[in-house]
């Protein structure tokens, strides 16, 4: 039988081989922990989801589940989920625009919902089929990605990595109410995309968690 050093040793050793893997090929580690993670949190907030599904169903008539065309890696459009927490005809008059503090389109009833960032779950369904990331950019719309361009030609380098729920960005300062406003989001994102590593992924979700309860709007 082995000693236990030398079990120690072939642990360590091992470890150290699994650390390396997981640098050396960060993409790819990082899209299993994405899937993994992913599934096992949507299973644990599955009943979270039906209770706010319940709520909106009594509140406002129309659809739970609300999707929307956003932009993913390299530009790759794909709907992404939330619970409807807006009354259905919100973009009736003024179509795309961005969300914000004391929206008058948003169900009264379901406000802490988006307070709470809890409209977001089912986007890790999202995340499991590969359009997302848990961390990333927050994705854009097209139309909205479109008036972006113009005060800011480097804002196609946010579309080089998947898009996330949460990010440095929202950790730092929310989201976005306006174009003028974009400038410090953008910051943050470009900083993540040239400085990824693990470290900083869990540094991001540790402050998500603490984050929870943000009255900021989105």
């Amino acid at each position: 039988m082995p000693e236990p050093v030398t079990l120690l040793g072939l642990g360590g050793g091992m470890m150290g081989m699994v650390v390396y893997l997981a640098r050396r090929y960060f993409e790819l580690a990082k899209e299993v922990m994405d899937i993994l993670l992913g599934v096992v949190l949507l299973a644990l907030v599955l009943p979270v989801i039906a209770m706010c599904a319940l709520l909106i169903r009594i509140s406002s008539p129309g659809p739970v589940i609300f999707r929307q065309m956003r932009l993913g890696k390299d530009g790759k459009p794909f709907w992404m989920y939330k619970l409807r927490t807006m009354h259905p005809d919100a973009e009736k008059n003024q179509g795309a625009t961005w969300a914000a503090r004391n929206d008058p389109r948003v169900i009264p009833a379901c406000r802490w919902m988006r307070r709470s960032h809890l409209d977001e779950l089912p986007q890790l369904v999202n995340v499991i089929k590969g359009d997302m990331s848990i961390v990333g950019p927050r994705p854009e719309r097209p139309e909205i990605m479109s008036k972006l361009k113009h005060d800011y030609p480097n804002v196609d380098t946010r579309l080089s990595v998947k898009p996330g729920i949460t990010g440095l960005a929202q950790i730092r300062g929310g989201y976005d109410t306006s174009i003028k406003n974009f400038s410090r989001k953008l910051d943050a994102d470009l900083e993540y995309i040239a400085s990824r590593r693990w470290s900083l992924e869990f540094w991001i979700l540790a402050k998500t968690v603490s984050k929870f309860n943000d009255t900021n709007a989105h």
